[in-house]
């Protein structure tokens, strides 16, 4: 995939225990998306601004899911950590 071969750690959801898997495994285009769209937000928080750069209409149910990606990164860190 695009020459990236870096392998990365996850938490294995059944078993709790962090695995080494090679990125191009666990990676998306929808995964890239949703991090763009947090990490603009998280920078600019306008939500009309990055709505618009993502491709989103106003008031997207859609849109307003990507805004809680701050939390949800954050406790993936917790989780990786601990």
């Amino acid at each position: 995939m695009a020459g990236i071969t870096r392998n990365v750690i996850i938490r294995n959801a059944r078993t709790g225990e962090n695995e080494l898997v090679p990125i191009d495994t666990v990676a998306s285009s929808h995964l890239a998306r949703r991090t763009f769209i947090g990490n603009a937000y998280f920078k600019v928080s306008d939500p009309n601004l990055i709505g618009k750069m993502s491709g989103h209409v106003d008031g997207s149910r859609a849109f307003k899911r990507y805004r809680n990606i701050e939390d949800e990164t954050l406790k993936s860190v917790i989780n990786l950590i601990g």
